[in-house]
């Protein structure tokens, strides 16, 4: 079994209750999560997601559930899941996701363990975890183009040029 650690920090140009709603939102998490096929909601907690990845050689389609911990809205919650991909491998972990609000929007930052086994852990960890952390960007990267295509067409209080709404990373960093 191979375990990672990952954490970024993200500029999203909406308001903090705009971004909550938003990673609550299956439709919306179904458009930003690389990959997706289709994103179940089973509760207000739970969710199962199938998702297609290739990492490396091994291209599988991993059966994904989460569950919603934790939940301190609209400011935080930790994300609990675990993924299964037949013979490629599996995967679990959990992140904690805080979001809080500046000048610019609002700054999501998260703190991620994860560990993988099967053939994904035979790969390598940097390999597994470059593909994790890109993954992770590209999510954040959808996520915040969507909003700001949304927040296009929502009156604001204050005029934001659209090249601003595209996410600022601020400070991604992975292990």
């Amino acid at each position: 079994m191979t375990a990672m650690k990952m954490n970024g920090k993200y500029i999203i140009q909406c308001s903090q209750e705009s971004v909550w709603a938003a990673l609550n939102d299956p439709a919306v998490l179904e458009q930003c999560i690389p990959g997706c096929s289709s994103l179940a909601q089973l509760s207000d907690t739970e969710f199962d997601a199938e998702v297609v990845a290739k990492i490396g050689p091994v291209k599988a389609k991993f059966r994904t559930s989460v569950t919603l911990e934790n939940m301190d809205a609209p400011n935080s919650y930790t994300l609990v899941g675990s993924s299964k991909a037949g013979a490629a491998g599996f995967g679990k972990g959990k992140a904690d996701v805080t979001l809080r609000s500046v000048e610019e929007g609002t700054e999501l930052s998260y703190v991620a363990d994860f560990k993988v086994g099967g053939k994904l852990a035979q790969i390598g960890s940097r390999l597994v975890a470059g593909a994790t952390k890109k993954t992770a960007d590209d999510f954040f990267g959808n996520f915040s183009n969507l909003l700001g295509a949304q927040s296009q067409t929502t009156p604001t209080n204050e005029p934001v040029a659209p090249t601003q709404r595209l996410l600022k990373r601020l400070q991604p960093n992975g292990f």
